[in-house]
């Protein structure tokens, strides 16, 4: 047993100190693989998960897990305190900043309370973090500032605080985010006031925070020797982190300010190296963006190769759902706060009310009914007012929260529209190149035809020479028609892709709907060269054009074009026989009303979603490749031109889209 209370007291000092690597990864699992007692196992697996977070998130997020289901089972509270601490530490690694966010929540009440520092430190630098980086500043200088007021007593003097670095160089990293350079410089300058501390990692991030504002003054040499101290510092340490893969993109956007491509290029690939292993999702987000911008001047398969990489991570990293998960946690998580203090008041307010009515029962009868009902008039009285203003509050924020739904939806659809325009592109792309094959063949034609002629006018060869100017005549007349023909195509696109006015306009709903149905079949192939279909039209010719928006027409009719071929995509590579993949169109003209039929034969969508497909965010593709609002948009155009849109289908038999829309 004493050796057990010995075992206990060294591992809480280990964790409540500043120390990075007072026991190494090694140690610790020894330990842990000899621990047999309960509160011992879970101090070692805390212990283990906190130094593991910052360079093998995951392993660290299976040890916590195990440490809490353990901690909860023996009922250790403050073992669960510090292994959620490593947990948020791990999430926020990976990316998942609002899942870490909720873990901490959950406990600040406690950490509030509590009068260990180093425990409130933690959780208060890391939310400073995680809201930084959710670009949520105003939450994240609170807790910057929370952290500082914790501190108050270790500030002074200077050269007695060891941590004290680390406080001021979050609070800087905040206001460099918010491009506040002054202030970001101001606290830069109080954490190199204070003594170097142990914590390696810390001393070069202070390093690369200084570099940064250096470079964004365009003092580009001082920034380049700060940033080689901060990666110094960094490669000292004895795991890689987070904080190295960062200083190496830092570093390439100021070789690229610098015009240093290659040394750009260099650094982000060192970056990449080592964010993808350990699934350092913010960092990988960065490099990607950063390689996709610099290969976009001369290699453009490789830039659109990282931007999509890069919008994948990105949809995993600020999913719009779990943002709104947090908002809504947060907010009930303060109502039920905001209830017990309220409780808390009620009570203490009866407390009173009994000792008063009990002191004014002796005196006088009297006098304890006249104090009685004056009491409960200002009572109710305060009462009213009182809930009037918890009112105001909570409407208030019911609407800020509203405001920020409404802001969230309109970036999930403007990126919707953005996909939209990469598939147009695609499909531009394959179209204009048809015409320019056709240009660039007979003009090598020509070429040598005119050097034929040459040679048959110097020989006299005259009959033979007209002939000749002839073919190059045919020849030039086919150049001029394919030339055309590009031009027809770029101005069409530029037409149908410029940004919706709103206006309505008269539109041949025959050609914008085999427009679209082409530039969608060649999106598709350029992404996938082994892709092939069947394409079917079946026009009604009596149809007259038709006043529409054509941009969302468009838009809705790409949609549902891509999504069919992606459905016989997918059949075609689960069919084992042979299979025919179809996407066919046509339209109708009945009763004052113009149908556009959609349909393919691929798998078709279940009964038990039929449903459910016109909602926002409702996709029954696998994560990262619907955003769930495609077809949400296109029923609300669809809506707003005064049609309606439906769906016939059956499983694994194929789907047809039915579209009408009113002829006036």
């Amino acid at each position: 047993m004493k050796k057990f209370v010995v075992i206990v007291t060294l591992l809480f000092n280990v964790i409540a100190s500043n120390a990075q690597g007072a026991l190494d990864t090694d140690s610790l699992k020894n330990l842990l693989a000899a621990a047999k007692e309960d509160t011992t196992r879970i101090i070692l697996l805390s212990k283990l998960c906190n130094e593991l977070a910052r360079f093998d998130p995951d392993s660290a997020i299976q040890l916590a897990q195990d440490g809490l289901k353990l901690a909860k089972q023996i009922h250790y509270f403050k073992g669960e305190v510090y292994l959620t601490w490593g947990l948020g530490v791990a999430w926020g690694n990976v990316g998942d900043y609002s899942t870490a966010i909720k873990l901490y929540l959950s406990n600040l009440e406690y950490v509030d309370t509590t009068n260990d520092r180093g425990l409130k430190g933690r959780y208060y630098a890391e939310l400073t973090n995680f809201y930084r980086d959710l670009g949520d500043y105003s939450e994240s200088l609170k807790y910057a500032n929370k952290n500082i007021e914790s501190a108050k007593e270790f500030l002074l003097p200077r050269d007695s605080c060891r941590f004290c670095r680390g406080l001021f160089l979050l609070k800087a990293s905040v206001y460099l985010e918010m491009r506040q350079l002054d202030s970001a410089r101001k606290y830069i300058h109080e954490a190199f006031s204070y003594p170097i501390t142990n914590q390696k990692g810390i001393d070069a991030a202070i390093y690369t925070y200084a570099a940064r504002i250096q470079a964004e003054l365009k003092n580009y040499d001082t920034a380049l020797q700060l940033y080689r101290q901060s990666i110094q510092g960094f490669l000292q340490l004895k795991h890689i982190y987070r904080g190295l893969a960062s200083t190496y993109n830092y570093m390439a956007v100021l070789f690229d300010s610098m015009k240093l491509r290659d040394s750009a290029l260099f650094y982000l690939h060192k970056s990449l190296a080592i964010s993808q292993p350990k699934n350092f999702a913010k960092e990988i987000l960065e490099t990607d963006l950063l390689l996709s911008k610099l290969y976009e001047r001369y290699d453009t398969d490789s830039a659109l190769y990282y931007h999509k990489q890069a919008m994948i991570t990105k949809d995993i990293l600020y999913n719009q759902e779990k943002q709104r998960q947090l908002l809504n946690y947060k907010f009930n998580l303060e109502f039920q706060q905001q209830e017990a203090q309220n409780a808390q008041a009620q009570y203490r307010n009866r407390i009173k009310i009994y000792a008063l009515l009990a002191t004014a029962g002796v005196l006088l009868a009297i006098g304890l009914i006249l104090l009685y009902y004056n009491d409960r008039r200002k009572k109710a009285y305060a009462l009213l007012q009182k809930q009037k203003q918890e009112t105001d509050i909570q409407k208030a924020k019911t609407e800020q929260t509203l405001e920020e739904l409404k802001s969230t939806q309109a970036q999930l659809i403007q990126s919707e529209k953005m996909a939209s325009l990469g598939e147009l592109t695609a499909g531009i792309a394959h179209e204009i190149q048809n015409p320019l094959n056709f240009v660039n063949n007979f003009s090598e034609v020509n070429k040598e035809l005119v050097d034929e002629l040459q040679q048959e006018l110097k020989t006299g060869k005259v009959d033979d020479a007209i002939a000749i100017s002839n073919d190059i005549k045919e020849n030039e007349e086919k150049i001029l028609h394919h030339g055309k023909r590009a031009d027809a195509i770029v101005k069409g696109m530029l037409q149908h892709s410029r940004v919706s006015t709103g206006q309505k306009e008269p539109t041949d709903i025959n050609a914008l709907a085999d427009e679209y149905l082409r530039l969608s079949y060649h999106g598709m192939r350029a992404k996938d060269k082994s892709f092939n279909a069947t394409l079917e039209t079946h026009f009604e010719t009596s149809i007259e054009k038709i006043n529409v928006v054509p941009q969302d027409i468009g838009r809705v009719l790409l949609n549902l074009f891509n999504n069919a071929f992606y459905s016989v995509m997918q059949k075609k590579k689960e069919a084992n026989g042979p299979y025919e993949p179809t996407v066919s169109v046509c339209t109708k003209k009945l009763d004052g009303k113009v149908e556009i039929h959609v349909k393919d034969n691929g798998v078709g969508i279940p009964q038990k979603v039929v449903d459910k497909i016109f909602q926002p965010f409702f996709t029954t593709k696998p994560a990262g490749q619907g955003t769930g609002l495609g077809l949400s948009l296109s029923y609300d155009i669809i809506k707003a031109h005064g049609g309606e849109i439906k769906v016939e289908t059956k499983e694994s038999e194929g789907a047809e889209f039915i579209i009408q829309l009113p002829i006036i």
